[in-house]
C-alpha cells in the first residue's frame, strides 16, 4: 500500500494585492479588508490601511481653514520668510550690479506711471517694494524687522496667499498713494526713484488694525505704532510719506475684503472678488491721475 504526498494548495489561494496581482498579500487593510503589498500599505492609528482606502479618506475629509477661510499651514510662515529673502536677494544685487542697474531699473518715480513720456513701466509700482535705500541700512533691517513680526501674525489667520495678495496689494497701493499725492513729473526735471517694502509694511499695518477690530481685539497699541511711524514718514526727510497712506488704506480695504466676506461655501470667491475689486481700484485711480497730468 502507497501513501501519496499531498498536493500543495492552488496558488490562487495565496491572497494578493489588487493594485498588484502578481504579489502576494498577507496583511489586509483594516478599513475595507483587502489584502495590500508592502508598497500599498500605509500606517494607521490600528495597523495598516490600503493606499485606495487612504485616498478616499482625504478626498472626502474637509480640509481644515483658518479663521478667515485659508488653509492651514502649520510651521513658519513661510511666506514671509520668502519676501524677506527676496527683498534681502536684490537688496545684495544693488550692491553687486554695476552700474546701479537694479536701481535704473526697478525703482518707481511718477514718470514711469504715464505712457506719455515715453519710458512707460507700471510694473515698477510693485518691483519698488523690494528695493532699499543702500545709503541707510537700517532702512531694510527695519522694514524687514515689522514685517517678520506682522507676518508671523498674519500669515496663520489669513492663510499664505490671502497674506500674499495682501501684501503684493499693499505695495502697489503704496506706490498709487506715491502717485496720487505727489506732483506730476516735469519734463526735463531729475527723476527721483522710490524705493522700500514701507508702502507694504503700513499695509500690515492696516490688515491687522481690521482683523484686531473684527476679532474683537484690543487695537489701542496699533493705533500708537501707525501714528508714531506716520509722524516719522513726515518729519525725516527723503521719506515718502504718501506711499505710507497708500499702503495702511490698501491693506485696510484687502483685510475688510477677507475678514467681513460672508461664510459659507462661496466665502474664498466673495473674498477674492473684494481682492479683485481693490486692485481695480488701484487701477482706475492711477489711469484717472495720469489722465489728469
Amino acid at each position: 500500500m502507497s501513501y501519496g504526498i499531498p498536493a500543495a494548495e492552488p496558488s490562487a489561494q495565496i491572497p494578493v494585492c489588487p493594485r498588484h496581482p502578481d504579489r502576494p498579500a498577507y496583511v489586509r487593510c483594516q478599513r475595507c479588508g483587502r489584502p495590500a503589498c508592502p508598497d500599498c500599505q500605509r500606517a494607521a492609528a490600528v495597523g495598516f490601511q490600503c493606499v485606495d482606502c487612504v485616498n478616499e479618506t482625504r478626498r472626502t475629509t474637509p480640509a481644515s481653514k483658518t479663521v478667515y477661510g485659508g488653509a492651514i499651514a502649520t510651521g513658519r510662515p513661510m511666506a514671509t520668510f520668502l519676501i524677506i529673502a527676496l527683498c534681502a536677494l536684490v537688496y545684495v544685487l544693488q550692491w553687486v550690479v554695476p552700474d546701479d542697474g537694479i536701481y535704473q531699473n526697478l525703482a518707481f518715480a511718477t514718470v514711469y506711471a504715464s505712457p506719455d513720456f515715453g519710458v512707460f513701466e507700471p510694473w515698477r509700482m510693485l518691483t519698488s517694494a523690494f528695493l532699499h535705500s543702500q545709503g541707510f541700512i537700517l532702512h531694510i533691517a527695519l522694514n524687514m524687522y515689522m514685517l517678520w513680526m506682522f507676518g508671523q501674525a498674519l500669515e496663520p489667520l489669513l492663510g499664505r496667499i490671502r497674506f500674499l495678495a495682501v501684501y503684493l496689494l499693499s505695495a502697489f497701493g503704496g506706490s498709487v498713494g506715491y502717485l496720487l499725492l505727489t506732483p506730476g513729473y516735469v519734463p526735463g526735471q531729475q527723476v527721483t526713484g522710490v524705493v522700500g517694502a514701507s508702502g507694504a509694511i503700513f499695509g500690515l499695518f492696516g490688515a491687522m488694525l481690521v482683523v484686531q477690530r473684527h476679532r474683537g481685539g484690543d487695537t489701542r497699541q496699533l493705533w500708537v505704532l501707525i501714528a508714531v511711524n506716520g509722524v516719522i514718514g513726515f518729519l525725516v526727510p527723503q521719506i515718502a510719506w504718501q506711499a505710507h497712506l497708500g499702503g495702511l488704506v490698501t491693506g485696510a480695504l484687502c483685510a475688510a475684503a477677507i475678514a467681513y466676506a460672508p461664510r459659507g461655501p462661496r466665502r474664498g470667491l466673495l473674498q477674492a472678488a473684494g481682492l479683485v475689486l481693490v486692485l481695480a481700484l488701484l487701477v482706475g485711480l492711477s489711469a484717472l491721475r495720469v489722465a489728469s497730468a
